[in-house]
């Protein structure tokens, strides 16, 4: 069983502390550097230029949580570990992407590149999901999974406080799917779940409108990988004692990910509507649409926070509908991500900027 205080160690100092403290530093001595929006009012929804360079704290953390596993767990090296020098080296390329688009606004095509690379990399170091059973085409759904991940929650990162909110409850799911389907214990996996998710704490004390850092695209690409990577174990791949097929994850996948999947799909179908790229920046998000309904930039997180809370809840009810071989449950539990992404869609649909 896990030691109550071992779990509240890792978030509070692993996660929460460390996320605080480096983005308490970043916001005071990064005033002139990483700044967003100084000319770019055109696609970011703040008016106000801020340091975009809150995502550092994420992957400190992250740094931060292995050396302290490796040291506390000192009978185990987790750098034997495949699985996980995969994850820290996508991990961390990821962030290096992101810190450099921040930087130098990287062109798109390195972008993708350096995304694809991520996902190769995971799937070659055993982290695939398992949805043919056969290892080509399982890695090209991964590389596709981690791509659109990547950029989902990066198009999602245009509103305060809405990215980080929307991935602690995927990550919440995945946490709790995790001891659903593997039993509670302590591990290498939960203690980062747990760090990263104090992390995500410690960072929205000063990105929930109004917000004094964002996360950037360092923190949106390590986050998107983090979550990508996390969900591939925890939400795509069910375990072989359950005698379902591997696609009942589907439903799993996308309940939880109902904020960011909605927000993705409106957008893409509006652009491509009005004969756009879908990878154009612009306010015309489920986000910005809320806006042009009447609602402020603080009631359009709570919605969003609401509706991952219940996403969160929503999938862990399913998971259990699975053990239990309910699978009607698991069909009508399922509709909530229609019903959210229909409410989304139709307010895009409904209210512009222009009205």
């Amino acid at each position: 069983m896990i030691a109550i205080t071992t779990l509240l160690t890792a978030f509070l100092a692993g996660g929460v502390l460390i996320a605080l403290i480096s983005n308490f530093l970043l916001l005071n001595f990064s005033r002139n550097l990483g700044i967003r929006n100084k000319n770019d009012v055109i696609v970011r929804w703040s008016n106000q230029s801020k340091p975009s360079l809150g995502g550092i704290s994420f992957f400190v953390a992250f740094i931060f949580g292995a050396i302290a596993y490796a040291i506390l767990a000192g009978d185990q090296n987790i750098f034997q570990n495949l699985q996980y020098v995969g994850f820290m080296l996508s991990g961390s390329l990821a962030f290096l992407m992101g810190l450099a688009d921040d930087a130098f606004n990287t062109r798109p095509l390195i972008k993708l590149i350096v995304q694809i690379s991520c996902g190769l990399l995971l799937s070659v170091t055993g982290t695939n999901i398992h949805l043919f059973h056969y290892f080509i085409p399982d890695m090209l759904v991964t590389v596709i999974w981690v791509v659109i991940i990547m950029n989902s929650l990066n198009m999602l990162d245009n509103m305060d406080g809405i990215t980080a909110t929307t991935v602690f409850f995927i990550l919440c799911a995945c946490l709790v799917n995790s001891w659903i389907f593997n039993g509670i214990y302590f591990d290498l996996w939960i203690q980062t779940l747990i760090v990263l998710l104090g992390a995500l704490m410690g960072f929205l004390r000063y990105n929930i409108h109004p917000a004094k850092i964002f996360m950037g695209d360092a923190g949106s690409q390590f986050i998107g990988l983090v979550v990508a990577f996390f969900a591939i174990n925890s939400l795509w791949n069910i375990p072989d004692y359950l005698t379902v097929s591997s696609w009942y994850s589907i439903p799993i996948v996308l309940v939880a990910f109902s904020p960011a999947a909605s927000d993705t799909l409106s957008v893409v179908i509006n652009r491509l509507r009005r004969g756009q790229s879908p990878m154009v920046g612009g306010k015309d998000h489920t986000t910005h649409h809320l806006v042009y309904a009447g609602r402020n930039d603080l009631q359009v997180w709570l919605i969003f926070a609401l509706i991952g809370l219940f996403a969160f809840l929503l999938t862990g009810l399913i998971v259990y509908f699975l053990r239990s071989e309910m699978y009607l449950a698991v069909v009508l539990t399922s509709l909530y991500f229609p019903v959210v992404f229909l409410y989304l869609y139709r307010n895009t649909r409904k209210f512009s900027a222009s009205r």
